[in-house]
């Protein structure tokens, strides 16, 4: 009988014991820190040149002042997100389910299987690091939003 390997999504959740707040608050007060230091890279590297750009063309150095506050500005407001999120993470509570983000399996589709139901996806549960359970997902929605891809999204952004 024919059939084909698929990618599709699993999702990771964690069950919250006191060990994955403490590593989720750890995770987000350091890349909290790495925005802070671009901002003040940001404003170091940018402030001998637009002063020197002043002597020569003030309405270009003030155009570039405006573009660097704007982007101080995006950054700064990036940290405080991360910092609210590193209070809302310390006040989960024991037991229940954070999605720490989204892994990838490969499986086999027949004719006759149930496409809705093989997409559907799995998701994987740890609680510590170790897995507990491994359950079929009942719906195709798109996850919240992890902890885990908001650390990986502001680190990318670092360029």
């Amino acid at each position: 009988m024919p059939s084909v390997t698929i990618k599709r999504n699993v999702l990771l959740r964690s069950i919250v014991t006191e060990k994955l707040r403490k590593e989720l608050a750890e995770e987000l007060q350091s890349a909290a820190d790495e925005v802070e230091q671009r901002v003040q890279q940001l404003d170091f590297q940018t402030r001998a040149y637009i002063t020197d750009l002043q002597r020569t063309n003030l309405q270009q150095a003030m155009a570039v002042r405006k573009q660097v506050e704007a982007e101080k500005h995006r950054q700064q407001e990036l940290r405080d997100a991360l910092l609210e999120r590193k209070a809302q993470v310390e006040v989960l509570e024991d037991g229940a389910e954070v999605v720490r983000g989204t892994l990838e399996s490969f499986v086999e589709v027949n004719v006759g299987d149930n496409l809705e139901e093989i997409l559907g996806g799995v998701e994987i549960v740890t609680k510590d690091d170790i897995v507990v359970e491994i359950r079929q997902r009942q719906s195709t929605d798109e996850p919240e939003e992890s902890v885990t891809q908001i650390i990986e999204d502001v680190r990318s952004q670092s360029g």
